[in-house]
């Protein structure tokens, strides 16, 4: 199973992906072919221009620097090398532990520290050792870098805002729920097990604010530089505002569950506080579902806030204050972050 975690990728990527990095490597291939006719294949062509093509134009723009970057280091590193030790085989191993030395003391990024000691190593073993040669291999990386970035942009990237959106809804529904049910946690007595799933579905909901994170950064990457991004900017920045006003929410959620959790006795849905609670969470989970219909639909709401203001209780009976006065204070934080009007 690990095995098959490391070389499968969770789904599948899309189709026009695939068939883009072929069309790339192809046209790299034949278009440097033919304008350095001379040489060796124009290997480094292929390979930029297969290396650039990226699920958006942002990261095919970074491949293109970082891989050209890295070439043109490797390739001037090598030349040098070769030029001042000769073509003995030692002579590679010299040349990769200089170029990775050189992107070192550089802080290059890991990507391109390692570029540079595979264009080092490429040269040395498949051509002469000559400037003219190294030259020929920057403009052919050059061109296929260049390629694979005019390919990335003539079949635009698909826009991920679909998956954003699906995310950021699912998101959004599980707060509610997880808001609902913490309500009726508070309306009756729970058995023990009871209390063990609802502390486990609240905990759950970290981990689907953290992809709701990454599929709405995706989102931002697919957009930027795209021609079309600019219709589905004010859609994104909905989406984005809404994960920003659920995040803290999703953290008061967890810690009014597990106060509730260690605190409970059976006797506490008989608090005339906590039934006051339970009300408002109610009226919270309505709000959170207000304001996601609003994100999502990029639609005004059309019913009214439900959450009242802080509650004003008297005081509990015995300890009870501590779980009251908890729940209450992170009530209040919920009630402010969905009170304003930024969505």
């Amino acid at each position: 199973m690990r095995l098959t975690a490391a070389i499968r990728a969770p789904r599948r990527p899309p189709a026009l992906q695939a068939a883009k990095s072929a069309l790339a490597t192809v046209a790299a291939w034949f278009i440097a072919g033919s304008l350095i006719p001379e040489g060796p294949p124009p290997v480094f062509a292929a390979i930029a221009a297969l290396l650039v093509v990226q699920p958006s134009l942002n990261q095919s723009l970074a491949k293109a620097v970082e891989r050209s970057v890295g070439v043109i280091a490797g390739v001037v590193i090598a030349s040098a090398v070769a030029i001042l030790l000769g073509d003995a085989a030692w002579v590679v191993i010299i040349a990769i532990v200089a170029a990775m030395a050189f992107a070192w003391l550089l802080r290059m990024t890991p990507g391109t520290a390692n570029q540079v000691a595979i264009s080092a190593l490429l040269v040395l073993v498949l051509g002469p050792s000559t400037p003219d040669y190294a030259l020929d291999r920057v403009i052919e990386t050059v061109i296929g870098a260049a390629i694979g970035v005019v390919v990335n942009i003539v079949l635009v990237p698909p826009i991920a805002l679909a998956p954003a959106r699906a995310s950021v809804d699912a998101l959004g529904e599980e707060v509610a729920r997880a808001l609902e049910r913490l309500a009726d946690a508070l309306s009756a007595p729970r058995g023990r097990t009871e209390l063990e799933e609802l502390m486990l579905t609240a905990r759950l909901l970290r981990p689907m604010r953290d992809a709701s994170d990454a599929a709405i950064l995706a989102a931002s990457e697919s957009l930027a530089l795209n021609p079309r991004g600019a219709r589905h900017r004010d859609d994104l920045a909905r989406l984005s505002a809404i994960v920003d006003r659920l995040g803290p929410i999703v953290t008061q959620i967890i810690g009014m569950t597990r106060a509730f959790y260690d605190h409970y006795d059976d006797d506490l849905s008989g608090e005339p506080a906590v039934r006051d609670i339970s009300v408002q969470l109610r009226r919270a989970a309505h709000d959170v579902r207000l304001r996601l219909h609003h994100a999502t639909a990029g639609e005004p709401p059309h019913d009214e806030a439900a959450l009242t203001s802080p509650l004003m209780v008297s005081a509990p009976s015995g300890l009870r204050w501590i779980l009251v006065g908890s729940l209450l204070e992170d009530l209040r934080r919920i009630h402010e972050a969905l009170s304003d009007d930024v969505v």
